[in-house]
């Protein structure tokens, strides 16, 4: 059976959903979204997720047209009608149609799309070994030019970030701010291990709140490791003891490489594998 696509309160097949070529979410990237996972039918932080995404679109004064209950609903429903235990869901809120040209008071019927799906971002066998990484050139958008905690629909930067890491061979790439420091890589969050303390940057360093990051931010100071959100630099990547990614694709990942440096002793570490674990168990809500 195809897959069956939300819009604006309706289930079209995946080959028939369709938005106007007017839409400004597709002519300028103006829109927000929400990457979210479902695990044995159950939506991960729905309620985290919701908010975030209304916040997102507050700030570029997008009116979403259905309440946050509504739109919780709706995701489930979607999850449902596909009949998707475990699945990736995309939820994407456009500025809807209008005239060529930057005003958005010439748009109108804002679209609200829910695709729920499977995703696989990296093979298995990485979570066993790790990932190599690269620090790359393109830095993060400057906060005060775009805010990174809005989740819009212009990921340019971020995909620019990508290709320099695959054009090196690398899955992933690691990308600094306006300052030097650390933020994040392309799609995930980066955490680092230092003499059994979990470290990564904060929020002033230009990055996404993510849903993930603050998930495994709970479980570390649950399990009674020293954490801390600060600014971090290139220094601190290379003297990790261990350093692995959060996100919402990529769940917890070990990087064992970045920029040629092997980290630690080349392994995903014992920290990694006990957050790891726990966020596994959180997750599939044992």
């Amino acid at each position: 059976m195809s897959l069956q696509i939300y819009i604006n309160g309706k289930f079209y097949p995946k080959d028939e959903a369709k938005v106007s070529v007017y839409d400004h979410g597709l002519l300028y990237g103006d829109g927000v979204f929400e990457g979210i996972r479902s695990y044995n039918g159950k939506v991960f932080r729905l309620k985290e997720h919701v908010k975030r995404l209304y916040e997102s679109a507050q700030a570029i004064m997008l009116q979403i047209p259905i309440s946050q209950d509504q739109m919780a609903a709706d995701i489930e429903k979607t999850v449902s009608v596909n009949g998707l235990v475990n699945s990736y869901i995309r939820v994407v809120v456009t500025r809807g149609a209008g005239a060529l040209g930057l005003d958005i008071r010439k748009t109108s019927d804002p679209q609200v799309i829910i695709i729920a799906d499977t995703i696989q971002l990296y093979p298995e066998e990485l979570y066993e070994r790790g990932l190599d990484i690269i620090s790359v050139a393109t830095i993060r958008n400057h906060p005060n030019a775009l805010n990174p905690r809005i989740k819009s629909l212009n990921y340019l930067n971020n995909i620019l970030a990508k290709v320099e890491g695959q054009l090196a061979g690398c899955p992933e790439a690691l990308m600094v701010n306006h300052k030097g420091e650390i933020a994040e890589c392309t799609g995930d969050n980066i955490f680092l291990v230092r003499e059994g303390r979990v470290l990564t940057p904060s929020l002033e360093a230009g990055i996404l709140e993510g849903i993930t990051r603050n998930a495994v931010l709970e479980l570390s100071r649950a399990a009674g490791y020293p954490t801390e959100e600060l600014s971090l630099t290139r220094h601190d990547v290379y003297i990790a003891d261990e350093i692995f990614l959060t996100g919402t694709a990529a769940e917890v990942i070990p990087v064992v490489k970045v920029d040629n440096r092997v980290i630690g002793n080349g392994k995903p570490g014992p920290i990694f594998k006990d957050l790891k674990a726990r966020f596994t168990k959180l997750a599939k809500g044992e």
